[in-house]
């Protein structure tokens, strides 16, 4: 009891801890904290009035005031886009297209990029340059020879013409290139000793190593696959070949005169937005360990 006493007393007569001092603020880093705030909301905020105007009426989107939250919501601009119009054909078109783009960029751009980075062949650095170069080149300058390309190729309203462009892209050559300068010589080496040829050593051996930049290739790729608007709408010539973001834009701006029906609008896009969330969230963690690697900005 005693010894409690004395261990209060000695407690109450120590002088109090100073505080530590306050960090001084840097101006800097508040100025760069609210540009990233806007930048996020400027984000964010027209992809959730987006989710949330897909469950309003076309009259609740035109009130006065604008409310956010739907008020009455309704799944009647889904079930127009899944029975009213004939989505069928176009979200197979989307779905074939995106799996076959993404399939043939992630074999030939990994095996144009083994090549640049560990075989030597006369010409190399050459083609290297010029590989890199094409990521300068806008995509639009190259669409009307493109376009020429494939109909002299008979293409024209065809998978073929739909896949063949985005088949190889410079961006995923650079990137797997990226990536494989850093497996080390004396592992592919070692597999070349004990008798495994360049595809064995290929396929069971780096492409295993690869899966970080592969994963991040195929969310890019998917991507500009699933959005692609431009080249489907100028390569197909009727509503057969039409993919989801074409007969989006065609359905919204003719079909039944629904152009105003801003809802019909916004669930049609929240429709073609989920498969791409779904893959980033189900992908996330090879995607950003793929671009710390590859030391993409």
């Amino acid at each position: 009891m005693t010894t409690t006493l004395e261990t209060v007393a000695v407690a109450a007569t120590e002088p109090p801890q100073p505080r530590p001092p306050r960090k001084p603020v840097r101006w800097g880093d508040l100025a760069v904290l609210i540009v990233l705030s806007v930048g996020l909301a400027a984000t964010v905020l027209p992809f959730v009035w987006m989710v949330l105007g897909a469950f309003k009426t076309k009259a609740e989107i035109m009130a006065r005031p604008v409310t956010w939250w739907p008020q009455h919501p309704t799944l009647e601009n889904f079930r127009a886009w899944l029975f009213e119009f004939d989505i069928a054909r176009p979200f197979f078109n989307s779905v074939f297209l995106a799996a076959v783009t993404v399939a043939t960029t992630l074999l030939f751009s990994s095996m144009v990029g083994w090549a640049l980075a560990k075989m030597t062949f006369p010409g190399k650095n050459v083609i290297i340059v010029v590989v890199l170069s094409t990521l300068f080149v806008p995509g639009i300058v190259t669409l009307i020879p493109q376009f020429v390309l494939v109909a002299n190729l008979g293409m024209v309203n065809t998978y073929w013409g739909l896949i063949l462009p985005g088949m190889v892209g410079a961006f995923g050559v650079f990137l797997m290139r990226q990536f494989m300068l850093e497996i080390p010589d004396s592992l592919l080496d070692a597999a070349r000793i004990d008798g495994a040829g360049e595809f064995r050593t290929f396929f069971q051996i780096v492409l295993p190593l690869c899966k970080a930049p592969l994963a991040t290739l195929a969310i890019f790729t998917f991507m500009g696959s699933w959005n692609g608007f431009l080249w489907p709408l100028i390569i197909s010539q009727d509503d057969s070949m039409y993919t989801l973001p074409v007969s989006l834009a065609l359905f919204s701006a003719e079909a039944g005169g629904h152009g105003s029906d801003y809802g019909l609008q916004m669930a049609g896009s929240f429709l073609i937005v989920v498969p791409v969330l779904i893959l980033f969230i189900a992908m996330q963690r090879h995607f950003i360990q793929g671009i710390a690697l590859t030391g993409i900005k």
